[in-house]
């Protein structure tokens, strides 16, 4: 019997799975074998996922019968960049990988996001698998194929849509994260209840902390209810060019946080994107669409999680309500100067707006930006 649970992704002839369990980096080996024409795997990862679990993945290759080629890159968001994406490809080159290999992203968004466009682009495109090893990776940014590099114009606008051929989505990884990037995994999972799925966010207000303490039914369900609701999302609109973009929520704000503060270690994406959607949904009061009551609940969860909700008190730089607005125009969901903004008109009913007021969006931000 399977130990894991199987979320298909539904996408024709790029349709693939995501697994989710406990002890799948050990499985490794057996799954690529499957996948691979070559005796060999080229592995990516950071310095600190290595660290940590290199050796688990080092040895399940090895008892397949599979050569590991690793690149390890310095952990952290500056890692997301034009510099490492060529040197990447260089190795690559060098070590005469082609479109029979399969390269592995063994990390977090970071590392996700950058193996997946480097895999797009060599030799236009060879076999990619996908090994979260963060909360937020796992629930989010290693399903759907987005795959990107940030520049100083602004974060992920250079990048490909991409899809994997597998996603193992380790739970037993989590236990060696840290406690802030097992919260800001944790502002991706709110995300799915707010977007269209009010029950699961009932769920997240009765057992958010089990969740948090990776109890493993409730981590396990958390996971699984977030990477249905991405593979249904995706399956429907895989380039983004409508119902996708609910996915959004929080991080068209989130991302201008971001921008900010330079993309530094001070905020990480799942805090600036759990502020952010309390700012749509803050805002979408401000607008007469939603409740103070839905924004307080809202809140309260992601409060719960541990994550900064007040603007006004997070980390980082000297937010200033121009800057960030400034940041928004950059957001690559820009089409022909109009802003989008993702709004809410309640708890599980996210909606789009096209075109956003941004001289208001200015002016509420520099009241949140002045404390509640």
């Amino acid at each position: 019997m399977d130990n894991f649970i199987r979320v298909p992704v539904e996408l024709g002839a790029r349709s693939y799975d995501i697994r989710i369990g406990s002890g799948l980096v050990s499985q490794l080996g057996q799954n690529l074998k499957d996948l691979t024409r070559q005796s060999r795997v080229f592995v990516v990862s950071d310095n600190v996922v290595w660290g940590l679990h290199g050796r688990v993945c080092r040895q399940s290759l090895s008892e397949a019968g599979l050569t590991m080629h690793d690149f390890v890159l310095p952990a952290g968001e500056a890692s997301k960049s034009w510099a490492h994406l060529g040197e990447l490809l260089d190795w690559l080159l060098e070590c005469g990988a082609n479109r029979d290999d399969v390269i592995v992203a063994f990390g977090g968004g970071v590392i996700g996001d950058l193996t997946g466009l480097a895999a797009s682009l060599m030799k236009r495109g060879m076999s990619l698998v996908q090994v979260p090893t963060t909360l937020l990776a796992q629930v989010d940014s290693s399903v759907g194929g987005k795959t990107a590099i940030n520049t100083e114009h602004g974060k992920n606008l250079i990048g490909a849509f991409y899809q994997p051929r597998l996603v193992l989505a380790d739970i037993g990884l989590l236990h060696s994260l840290p406690d802030r990037q097992r919260r800001a995994g944790y502002a991706e999972i709110v995300k799915y209840g707010l977007i269209d799925d009010p029950e699961f966010f009932a769920w997240l207000e009765s057992h958010g902390d089990k969740v948090l303490n990776l109890q493993a039914d409730y981590i396990s369900h958390a996971v699984a209810v977030s990477c249905q609701a991405k593979a249904r999302i995706v399956a429907a609109d895989e380039r983004e060019g409508g119902v996708r973009a609910l996915l959004n929520l929080g991080h068209t704000f989130g991302h201008a946080l971001e921008a900010a503060n330079g993309y530094g270690p001070d905020l990480l994406h799942g805090e600036a994107v759990g502020t952010g959607m309390v700012l749509a949904l803050r805002y979408s009061h401000r607008l007469g669409l939603m409740s103070m009551a839905d924004c307080i609940r809202a809140d309260q969860v992601l409060a719960g999680g541990g994550l900064e909700t007040d603007v006004s008190k997070l980390s980082g730089g000297a937010y200033r309500a121009a800057d960030l607005v400034a940041a928004m125009k950059q957001d690559k969901k820009v089409r022909s100067g109009h802003v989008p903004l993702i709004l809410s008109k309640g708890l599980g009913m996210a909606f789009i707006l096209p075109d956003a007021d941004l001289k208001d969006v200015q002016q509420f931000l520099s009241e949140e930006l002045q404390g509640r």
